[in-house]
């Protein structure tokens, strides 16, 4: 009898092993494009399903004191890379920089976990679209970045979206709205840091900074506004921080698999998640403003996405040419 269950089992392991391989054979077959599409799809549907958790349980718990909880649990998911990889990479010239990462990171996720508690979801995610307008402004000051007349007209269209959704002197100006753009806008210069950063230090480098620094920062003022949550609560934070963190971790994914461009306009299904998820959660209609003004900042963001793709993949075009027409010079290097 034991023979025999041995043996069921081996085949029922067996087979299982045959499908995971077969099914990945069938993705690696797929195109990179297609892999990254599917990847992108995937990242929206579980960034918005973290974002009605968060409005779900910050009925019951404060926003700075869920914040904190997916800072924490994140950082508890990235202990087995620490483990697997030791503290090596946590070797840095620029502890400065990484203490700012995450300072600008926690004040971000504060204001945009309490815009998220006070505003219906859909309008949230369209207002965090405007995250990308505020990083090419902040790339041509911080940075010295170039930006041409397309560029600087579809990011003042951007910002037009943005007005359309919150309609200032038409409606009152919702207090939790104006705590997403700002959000948006400290995003921004947070990105700004990382760019600065990525010149010197590997990507688990940063990760595992501000994944240390985030939950530090955060547990002061969580301690602060601390109310004990209840056992529905503490799967919902559970959930926040490993959907989250998947939902980081895809996304890292799909950029690796296709360019910017090619992905980034499936990031619009965000807001068509967040409508059916606020209708059927929290009886939320979007209003016609607020689709509206998301295409146009959506529209505006994918394109200055993909003006900036062009323009790297055309100075690495440029870089490629030169090597080639000097060899001496890359040996020398």
């Amino acid at each position: 009898m034991r023979r025999l269950t041995g043996l069921v089992r081996f085949a029922l392991q067996s087979d299982r092993e045959v499908g995971i391989l077969a099914y990945r054979r069938a993705w690696e077959a797929l195109p990179a494009v297609t892999r990254g599409i599917i990847l992108m799809v995937v990242t929206t549907v579980l960034f918005t399903a973290m974002h009605a958790a968060i409005r779900h349980v910050t009925r019951e718990l404060p926003p700075i004191q869920v914040a904190f909880f997916r800072a924490f649990f994140g950082l508890l998911i990235f202990l087995p890379v620490v483990f697997r990889s030791g503290f090596g990479f946590l070797r840095t010239k620029r502890i400065g920089m990484h203490i700012l990462r995450a300072a600008l990171n926690v004040c971000a996720m504060f204001l945009f976990f309490m815009g998220l508690a006070l505003t219906p979801i859909s309008k949230v995610t369209a207002l965090s679209f405007t995250s990308p307008l505020f990083l090419a402004v902040l790339s041509v000051v911080l940075l010295g970045e170039r930006m041409r007349v397309r560029r600087w007209t579809a990011t003042l269209l951007g910002f037009l979206g943005m007005l359309v959704i919150v309609r200032p002197g038409f409606v009152e100006l919702d207090e939790g709205s104006l705590m997403v753009v700002t959000s948006a806008a400290i995003w921004s210069v947070t990105m700004i840091v990382i760019k600065l950063l990525l010149r010197t230090e590997s990507s688990l480098t940063i990760t595992g900074y501000v994944s240390i620094f985030l939950s530090l920062f955060a547990l002061g003022p969580a301690i602060y506004v601390w109310q004990d949550p209840s056992l529905d609560a503490w799967v919902w934070m559970i959930f926040i921080g490993v959907v989250g963190t998947a939902a980081q971790l895809l996304l890292a994914e799909a950029l690796r698999e296709a360019d910017a461009g090619a992905i980034m306009p499936f990031d619009f299904l965000k807001l068509v998640w967040a409508s059916l998820f606020g209708y059927y959660l929290f009886a939320e209609v979007p209003d016609v403003y607020t689709w509206v003004g998301a295409s146009i900042i959506f529209a505006s963001g994918t394109y200055i996405a993909y003006r900036e793709n062009a323009v790297a993949r055309e100075a690495r075009r440029r870089e490629e040419e030169a090597r080639k027409a000097n060899p001496g010079t890359a040996e020398c290097e």
